[in-house]
């Protein structure tokens, strides 16, 4: 009998939540059913929300240091879980991933440098290093048997001296591909011999399901271990994106004393009170929680794409091996991609990431967020199915 109800409705509305406080100036409707952002609509584990609140009750929040019992909190995580036995001074609190990728790009890069990444990918890997004027360089992933796979070849074709950093989403987001070892080794050999630093951001690394099994980069070999710098956030995992509690792992000591004093030059390693607090308990006491929400997630993911299947053959779903993002393939729609956002936002009433976001390979697709109660997937669903139902009406 499971324990939490992921089937709860909590309204978001007037929280600030992104999700939906920020549908009418982003899509011009604020009605819209919010499958975009990817955050849960689940409350986070109780025992996250009980310590926050006993530790609030003391009415004093000064100064802060993070604990011993932090540090342990995530190195038996990721020991349990991940079968990774981490130092303790590897780790250090960041203020976020994507701000850590851009504290990575400015302290190791150049303007004339050059950052790899492996699109559809997620949006701030371009992004970030366009900002900091790098060149980015493309490796598309390769799409078979309706998966993908890295293009290992392609890597090894388009590196150049210039080539400095290549940015990881392991699990892979938006596809949801847990990489395998091999295909983690193989990244590893190639960036090592080459010069080039590997950041992992493994933000979704907990959420893999079964028989798939995350592997963090740095595990992979000495190589790996070597030239990598891994983020890692209990975030996504247990949804306290809005508490900001991420963190930096890195085994090499050059590199680790060069970042850490990067960050401590403007004091980015410091933490706030919640956040250390905040992932303590999460990791110290959200395991049972984390599993009940994994397999919930995993009933709406087969959900989704059984009733694609019968309802809407022409939108095929990438089944995840990580995560509660799932891509839809939708380009036996036959609408250009402007079409297609309007009619998800306009037709069917529903807030989904743009495919093209993702970069080159995100044409024709859609991002969909199932991590909220299955009557409000049910909703969307049906919405679709209505919506594609009056257009062929129409035409």
């Amino acid at each position: 009998m499971p324990k939490y109800n992921f089937d709860e409705i909590v309204n978001r509305k007037g929280t600030n939540a992104l999700k939906t406080d920020a549908l009418e100036p982003r899509y011009g409707n604020p009605d819209l059913i919010p499958l975009w952002v990817a955050d849960m609509d689940f409350k986070s584990p109780p025992a996250i929300t009980e310590a926050i609140i006993e530790r609030a009750k003391h009415g004093i929040f000064g100064y802060t240091c993070a604990s011993q019992a932090y540090y342990d909190a995530i190195i038996n995580w990721m020991s349990r879980h991940h079968d990774w036995k981490i130092q303790q001074e590897w780790i250090t609190f960041i203020p976020g991933i994507v701000k850590g990728i851009a504290f990575v790009v400015d302290c190791f890069s150049s303007v004339d440098h050059k950052v790899i990444i492996q699109p559809p990918v997620y949006h701030p890997f371009r992004i970030i290093p366009n900002l900091h004027h790098r060149t980015v360089v493309d490796n598309p992933l390769i799409l078979e048997a309706g998966q993908y796979r890295m293009d290992i070849e392609g890597l090894k074709n388009l590196i150049d001296p210039a080539c400095r950093i290549l940015i990881l989403c392991n699990p892979h987001n938006p596809g949801g591909r847990v990489w395998t070892r091999q295909e983690l080794a193989d990244i590893a050999e190639i960036c090592y011999d080459n010069n080039i630093l590997v950041i992992s951001d493994e933000i979704h690394s907990d959420l893999a399901f079964a028989p798939h099994k995350h592997i963090p980069f740095a595990s992979v070999s000495d190589k790996a271990a070597q030239n990598s710098i891994t983020f890692m956030a209990p975030s996504k995992t247990f949804n306290i994106a809005g508490i900001v509690s991420s963190f930096s792992v890195i085994p090499n000591k050059e590199l680790r004393e060069k970042f850490h004093a990067y960050l401590s030059s403007s004091e980015l390693e410091e933490g706030h009170i919640f956040a250390y607090l905040a992932a303590q308990a999460a990791y110290d006491h959200g395991g049972e929680w984390l599993a009940e929400a994994k397999d919930y997630i995993r009933k709406n993911i087969t959900f989704v794409d059984e009733y694609l299947k019968v309802n809407i053959p022409q939108i095929k779903a990438m089944i995840p091996e990580a995560s509660f993002l799932i891509w839809l393939d939708c380009r036996e729609l036959n609408m250009s991609q402007k079409e297609l956002v309007s009619f998800f936002v306009d037709d069917a009433k529903l807030a989904l990431n743009d495919g093209t976001m993702f970069g080159q390979g995100g044409e024709g697709y859609m991002r969909m967020n199932v991590g909220t109660p299955l009557v409000n997937i049910q909703k969307a669903l049906d919405n679709l199915k209505k919506a594609l139902e009056t257009k062929q009406i129409r035409s």
